[in-house]
């Protein structure tokens, strides 16, 4: 099955899920449910949301596989993004308003009438920009965060691998929209998908894998918080950064000489494509002779399965494939 079809597929499921931890109240005043589940390890009661603003494409996919396009304003999404029209769901997309090419602000959500904003925490959200969270509350304006992005939300930390995160995140947003059903039926197929992948990963020593995102001077790479690493290892790989605690992260190219990686991870975004990436690292001199580049060992891996949405598990899975057909036993093979 294409990825298209298998997230078309589960956009149209729909079965029971469990309370997932939230506390429902009726309004009595206005006949509306107001639900109260935790925002980055912080209760918070929503009132069901009728016009989000969503934050690139892993908060607008999240929004669009459990049903709720209704439910969603419009979108930002910044350059980086591939286009919509190449998404599994693009029919969704072109139903929505796009709000901006930029970065997420509080004068376009004010302006956009929002009632609910959904963003990761330092991906979106930020202080130095002045849209957070607690200015949101401030104007009556509900938020929603990537559980992937709170490891380090001040006052409120928790820590959540990205595919646990992705799947607690669905959950949540089941039951903030009452959505509880199709929520339950997504994430068991995610589950089974995930599941799949692992078990046919290769039974030998992992192969060194490096993820580079961009840069020349230094190269900015995945922590451990970060999708690129669970694909990696959900795949049977090592992330030859796996002991950086954080997300994205700049390091120096003679830790990535040290680390003598045997694949090399390429993001590919759209205003930094990644065939130019992939001709810097064979023209460097500091680069061209590591073993990932001498051998072409080289894996693309779209944006948007490398940040919180529900397309990180077709990352999973074509990594997955890749690494079985260039190492059947293991690396040592």
């Amino acid at each position: 099955m294409t990825r298209r079809l298998r997230a078309a597929a589960l956009a149209a499921a729909a079965l029971p899920l469990a309370a997932c931890g939230a506390d429902v109240a009726a309004d009595g005043a206005s006949g509306a449910t107001a639900v109260t589940v935790p925002r980055c390890g912080e209760d918070v009661t929503y009132q069901l949301p009728e016009r989000a603003v969503v934050y690139e494409a892993g908060s607008a996919d999240k929004m669009f596989v459990l049903g709720l396009t209704d439910h969603v304003r419009g979108y930002v999404m910044p350059p980086a993004n591939p286009p919509v029209e190449e998404s599994p769901w693009a029919s969704e997309y072109a139903k929505v308003e796009m709000l901006s090419d930029d970065l997420l602000n509080r004068e376009l959500v004010v302006d956009a009438g929002a009632d609910f904003v959904v963003a990761g925490w330092r991906s979106g959200f930020s202080d130095e920009r002045g849209i957070t969270p607690e200015l949101l509350d401030t104007l009556g304006i509900q938020s929603f965060m990537h559980s992937e992005t709170c490891y380090n939300y001040p006052e409120y930390p928790v820590d959540f691998t990205p595919i646990e995160g992705l799947y607690r995140d669905l959950e949540l947003l089941g039951r903030i929209f009452g959505a509880e059903d199709r929520a339950e039926e997504v994430v068991a197929g995610m589950r089974e998908r995930v599941a799949a992948v692992e078990e046919a990963a290769p039974a030998g020593r992992a192969p060194r894998v490096f993820v580079y995102d961009s840069g020349t001077d230094q190269p900015f790479t995945s922590g451990n918080q970060a999708p690129p690493h669970e694909i990696i290892e959900t795949a049977g790989g090592e992330n030859v950064f796996a002991d950086l605690t954080d997300r994205w992260t700049t390091v120096g190219w003679e830790a990535v000489v040290d680390a003598d990686p045997e694949v090399i991870v390429i993001l590919d975004y759209q205003d930094r494509p990644a065939e130019e990436k992939i001709d810097f690292l064979r023209s460097s001199p500091v680069t061209r002779n590591l073993p990932a580049v001498l051998a072409g060992n080289f894996y693309i891996l779209d944006y948007n399965e490398a940040i919180s949405g529900p397309r990180i598990i077709d990352g999973a899975e074509g990594f997955g494939a890749y690494l079985r057909d260039l190492y059947p036993t293991g690396a040592d093979s």
